[in-house]
């Protein structure tokens, strides 16, 4: 007989926002003088820290 995997494991909860929800969220943002920025494909926001590419040949 096999035995169930054990009740103490919590499942995550489910994903609740909706684009409506997203959207008044913006919308409140905006009002309260927030400023959207368009930023250009490719460029990054991390400006920080060296580059965490790595090498898995040998030298």
């Amino acid at each position: 007989m096999r035995v169930k995997a054990s009740a103490s494991k919590v499942k995550p909860a489910p994903a609740v926002e909706t684009s409506d929800s997203i959207n008044a969220q913006i919308a409140a943002f905006l009002k309260s003088g927030g400023e959207i920025q368009q930023i250009d494909k490719g460029v990054s926001g991390q400006t920080f820290g060296a580059s965490k590419q790595i090498s898995l040949g040998k030298k």
